[in-house]
Parts: structure tokens; C-alpha cells; sequence
């Protein structure tokens, strides 16, 4: 076949197109309610200038028409799939169509939102504990007040359209109610929650140092831990839900081969405190099967420049609280892992529910550490156990706290953690 000359590429390149018709909306294929928006333009029309356009759907013969290159208009269909015909007339009788796939859906009839995200439905809570509620919308009119119950209590009501409250509660199950009122109507909603049997807890005195909040300090980071096979990667943000206090730390972790990461904060130094709380609400995400350790520690540098290391996990391998000992020397340190008498696998733990944990442990002028219990979901475990955890790291000043989460996996895996309230008791 002869190729076409230059001059005959230049027209071609040069020639208008014989039907341009653009539909800006509904795209092509798209779900829409009726009534939806038409929008459309056209251009040109088998080489001429553009007169009208109008559309049809599906069989329909006549089409609504506007003068003018361009259509605006509302249409009206019955719920199912339809065929929108777009089309367009020339100034010299030329008439093209563009086609457009739709599926017309019913329109949302969601009038409430009310809705409570702290605590969950079916969560087992220890006492006090928090509630976080949000809605904007009851049967359509918007929301003025809310107020919150437990079981046949009266209401205790707030302005807005959000509320955060801490609830008491005895121990046993409850219905926890959340209302809303708004122009003339109201709403409610309720979770079911279990409050764990009450404990005395850690004996702490009025004259300690408390500190609070420790998730929501900025001063985090991560690293994996090279003491831990493997690899792992993690990241950090901060959420409203779910959290216990309205803002918890959330920890997204990857590894491989049993990676550990570790992620830390530093404090206030407080190279005299001898006595420590740990308190902190967790949350394990479904599934938990992939961890294997939930290691909470603290370091704290003395005035000498020693390190004392409080720590201490639960541990999904030995199935047991194990706490930190120096079995070498202060000098010539050398850290381990005791498995305590003490129960605990992390993968025993309700997921996608609040943990209430609590550590206590001392130490002495040296270094030894004295762990004295746990207090998981308010049951106490005793340890009362001594062992030296000195350690000579020539460390500068300071009192960090590690939160660290370990893989349970050969291959590769994930897990994501959420760490709330967690507070710091020293004196």
C-alpha cells in the first residue's frame, strides 16, 4: 500500500475530530442516587460547530434538549442499571451520542449516628473507666446534647455533640447507655461491659511523683532491637478510638524471624526514686496470634552512673511473666531473661479489649531490683523476687521508658498494639 504523502499527514494531524462530547458526570460506569446531576459539553459534532444537545435513558425516543454546547440538568431514574444517552446536534443537522453505563442505588436513609467507641461492645473494664461517644445526627435533626447512663441510672447529660466522661462502676456486667436530644427528638445507643473484680492494686503513698499521660509525650521513637533475631520496622501515631483516655499511641510493627522493635521515651530524671509503678491500659488488635513478648521497661541512671534496668514482659514462648537480671557483673554486665512463677502469654489475652497493667518493683543503693507483682485486669500476681540489675553502660543522665513487642513468627508478620493512660508512680 502506498504511504500517504506528507501534505496528506499534515491535514490529518490538522483535521478536527468528528465528534467530541465530554461527560463530566455521571462517570462512565458509576453508582449514583436518583435524582443524580448531568453535566456535559460538547465541541464539535462530524466537523460542525455545536447548535443544541439534549440526552434520553435507555429506550426512551425523545430527548430533553438545551440550545447551546452544553447541558446541565437533573434526572430523575428508578433504582437498577441504565444506559444514559449524552447527545449533541451540529449547526448543519449532524447529531451524535455518547453512552453512558449507570447504576442508580437507593439513597442512604442512615438518620443516626450516634455511636459509642470507648469502651466496646462486650469489653471487660476495670473501674473507674473511660467513655468516649460521638453523633451529630438523631432521626434526621441534628444533635443538641448528650448524656450517658449506666444500667437504670438517671442521665447524666453534656451540650455538643461529642462527650468524654469517667465512669465507676461495681464489678459485674452493666448496660451502658449513651442518649442524644436534638429538636424535639431523641436517640440511644448501648454497649454491654463486663467491670472486673476490684483489687487493692499497688500500695503507692500521697507524696509520690506522678506522671501521666506518658503515650501522648512527642519524644517517641522506634528501633529494632539487635538483641532480637530477624528484623522489624514499626511506626506510631496517635488515635481517638479505641483509647481509653480519648488519645492513645497506636503501634503498627512489622518483622520478620521473631524481630523485636522497640520503641522508648525518655522522662524527667529521677536518679533518687527507689520505688516504682508501672500503670498502663493495652489493647491488642485481632489478631494477636503473632506476638510473642510485650516488654515494658524502665531505665533509670543513677547518681554513680550505673543503670538500673526494671525489666519485665510477658512472654508467649515460656507462657510466663519474666523479669531482667544482671548475671555478670556490674562492671562486666551481662543481661538475662528469668522466667518467673507467674503466669502470662500475651496470646491469652482478649483481643480488641483493654488490659489494665500494673508492675511494682524497688531497689536498693547497689542496683538489686526487688520485683514484687503484677496486677493484670485487677488480679495480682506476686513475685517478690530480688536479683541484681546494675548495669556499668557509662549512659548519661536519664529515665527512659521501653515498650517494646516481638514477632511470634519464622516468616514475616505484623501487629498492631495501643498503649493508653500509661502513668509513671516514683518515690
Amino acid at each position: 500500500m502506498k504511504a500517504p504523502s506528507f501534505f496528506a499527514l499534515a491535514l490529518l494531524c490538522a483535521a478536527p475530530a468528528l465528534a467530541s462530547v465530554t461527560v463530566q458526570s455521571p462517570l462512565n460506569g458509576s453508582s449514583v442516587t436518583s435524582p443524580f446531576s448531568l453535566n456535559a459539553i460538547a465541541t464539535v459534532c462530524s466537523y460542525q460547530s455545536i447548535a443544541s444537545m439534549g440526552y434520553s435513558l435507555d429506550s426512551s425516543p425523545n430527548a430533553l434538549t438545551v440550545k447551546g454546547s452544553s447541558i446541565a440538568a437533573s434526572v430523575t431514574a428508578t433504582v437498577g442499571s441504565h444506559t444514559l444517552h449524552v447527545k449533541s446536534w451540529g449547526v448543519n443537522g449532524a447529531a451524535c451520542t455518547t453512552n453512558v453505563a449507570i447504576t442508580v442505588v437507593q439513597p442512604s436513609t442512615k438518620t443516626t449516628d450516634l455511636a459509642i467507641t470507648v469502651p466496646v461492645n462486650g469489653a471487660t473494664v476495670s473501674s473507674p473507666f473511660s467513655l468516649v461517644a460521638a453523633g451529630t445526627l438523631c432521626s434526621g435533626k441534628a444533635i443538641a446534647s448528650m448524656g450517658y447512663y449506666l444500667d437504670s441510672q438517671s442521665a447524666i447529660t453534656q451540650s455538643g455533640t461529642s462527650l468524654t466522661a469517667s465512669m465507676s462502676a461495681t464489678a459485674g456486667s452493666h448496660t451502658l447507655h449513651v442518649k442524644s436530644w436534638g429538636n424535639g427528638v431523641s436517640c440511644s445507643t448501648s454497649v454491654y461491659i463486663h467491670v472486673s473484680t476490684a483489687a487493692s492494686g499497688p500500695s503507692i503513698p500521697s507524696t509520690a511523683t506522678i506522671t501521666k499521660l506518658i503515650q501522648n509525650l512527642d519524644a517517641w521513637s522506634a528501633a529494632h532491637d539487635a538483641g532480637t533475631s530477624g528484623t522489624s520496622s514499626g511506626t506510631m501515631s496517635m488515635v481517638a478510638s479505641p483509647s481509653m483516655s480519648g488519645s492513645a499511641r497506636k503501634f503498627a510493627t512489622k518483622y520478620t524471624s521473631y524481630g523485636g522493635e522497640r520503641y522508648n521515651v525518655d522522662l524527667a530524671h529521677n536518679p533518687s526514686a527507689t520505688n516504682f509503678v508501672y500503670d498502663a491500659q493495652i489493647y491488642l488488635a485481632s489478631p494477636s496470634s503473632d506476638i510473642s513478648n510485650i516488654e515494658m521497661d524502665l531505665n533509670q541512671v543513677l547518681t554513680d552512673g550505673n543503670t538500673v534496668i526494671y525489666g519485665f514482659q510477658c512472654d508467649a514462648w515460656s507462657k510466663t511473666w519474666d523479669y531482667c537480671e544482671n548475671s555478670g557483673s556490674i562492671s562486666n554486665p551481662r543481661a538475662h531473661w528469668i522466667h518467673s512463677n507467674q503466669t502470662c502469654s500475651p496470646q491469652k489475652w482478649a483481643a480488641n479489649t483493654w488490659h489494665h497493667i500494673q508492675l511494682q518493683y524497688s531497689r536498693d543503693s547497689t542496683g538489686n531490683v526487688t520485683y514484687k507483682g503484677v496486677w493484670l485486669d485487677g488480679v495480682e500476681q506476686q513475685l517478690n523476687v530480688t536479683v541484681l540489675s546494675a548495669f556499668g553502660l557509662g549512659w548519661g543522665q536519664s529515665l527512659n521508658s521501653n515498650f517494646q513487642i516481638g514477632g511470634f513468627t519464622s516468616t514475616s508478620g505484623s501487629s498492631t498494639v495501643y498503649l493508653d493512660d500509661l502513668t509513671l508512680y516514683s518515690w
